[in-house]
C-alpha cells in the first residue's frame, strides 16, 4: 500500500471531526469570547455588590439571587451569540463550501462544531461558577455549576440546529432565545393556564391543553440551575441523572435535525 494512502486510511473521521473542533474553540477564542466573558463576570459581580448594600435583611442571599440570575442568562446570551455569530461569518466567507468539498463527512462537520462550542459552554461554566462558589456553600454550587453546563449543550445544539437551518442571525437569534425563554417558564405557563381563577370554558381548556403539549417537547430548563439551591429556598424536584438524560437526549435529537438539514441542501 502507498504511503499516502495508509495515511488516509489511518486518518479516522473522528480526527477530522476534533480537528474541526479545535479550529472552531480556536476562532471563538481569536474573537473576544474570554473577554466579553469576564467582562460580564465582573459587571454581575460588581452589580451583585450593589445589590447587597441596598438590602435591609438578608444581604448575603438577595447577592446570590441577583449574581446567580444574572450570570445564568448572561453566560446563555454569550454562548448562543458566538454560535450564531461563528457559524454565519462560515456561510458568509464560503468556509462551509470548502470544508465540505474535502473528503468530510457533513455529520463529522456538526459533530465537529457542537464539540468546539460544547468546550466554551465548560469554560463559561466554570468561568460563572467561581464567584458564586466564594458566596455559597460549595455543595449547592456543584449542582448548580453541573445543570448550567447541560444547559448551555443543549442551547448549543439549538443554535447549531437554528442557524444551520435558516443561515439568518436574526431569525436564528429570535428562535433561540424564545426557546430559552419559554423552557425556562413552560411550568409557570401552565399554572397560569390551569387557574382557578380564570372562568372556565372552551378558551380556558384549549390554553391548558396548548400549555401541555408545549411542555412535552421542551426541556424543562426551569428545573435547571435552580437559583433556590444556593439560597436554601425551595426547589422544583430535579435529579442529575435525570438532567443527564434528558440532556443527551434533546442534543442527540437537534444535532440529528441540523446533519439531517445540511444533507438535503445542496452547497
Amino acid at each position: 500500500m502507498p504511503k499516502s494512502s495508509a495515511i488516509h486510511v489511518l486518518t479516522p473521521v473522528s480526527g477530522r471531526t476534533l480537528a474541526i473542533a479545535r479550529y472552531t474553540l480556536l476562532e471563538a477564542w481569536r474573537n473576544r469570547f474570554a473577554l466579553l466573558l469576564v467582562v460580564i463576570v465582573i459587571a454581575a459581580v460588581l452589580a451583585s455588590i450593589f445589590v447587597r448594600q441596598q438590602t435591609i435583611t438578608e444581604a448575603t442571599r438577595s447577592q446570590i439571587a441577583f449574581l446567580a440570575a444574572t450570570l445564568r442568562a448572561g453566560s446563555v446570551f454569550l454562548v448562543a451569540i458566538t454560535v450564531l455569530q461563528g457559524s454565519v461569518r462560515e456561510f458568509n466567507d464560503k468556509v462551509l463550501e470548502l470544508v465540505l468539498s474535502l473528503d468530510l463527512p457533513r455529520s463529522s462537520y456538526i459533530a465537529g462544531k457542537f464539540l468546539g462550542y460544547a468546550c466554551l459552554g465548560v469554560i463559561c461554566t466554570i468561568a460563572v461558577s467561581l464567584p458564586l462558589a466564594l458566596l455559597a456553600d460549595s455543595q449547592d454550587v456543584l449542582p448548580w455549576a453541573y445543570t448550567h453546563l447541560l444547559e448551555l449543550w443543549i442551547v448549543t445544539a439549538f443554535s447549531v440546529f437554528c442557524i444551520t437551518t435558516f443561515t439568518q442571525i436574526a431569525s436564528a437569534a429570535t428562535l433561540v432565545l424564545g426557546f430559552y425563554f419559554l423552557a425556562r417558564s413552560i411550568t409557570a405557563i401552565q399554572l397560569m393556564s390551569q387557574s382557578t381563577i380564570a372562568d372556565p370554558g372552551p378558551t380556558t381548556d384549549y390554553a391548558a391543553f396548548l400549555a401541555d403539549a408545549i411542555a412535552v417537547v421542551l426541556p424543562r430548563l426551569d428545573a435547571f440551575t435552580q437559583t433556590a439551591w444556593l439560597t436554601g429556598a425551595s426547589a422544583i424536584p430535579l435529579t442529575m441523572s435525570g438532567a443527564t438524560v434528558q440532556t443527551a437526549i434533546y442534543v442527540a435529537l437537534l444535532l440529528a435535525a441540523a446533519m439531517f438539514d445540511l444533507h438535503r441542501r445542496n452547497l
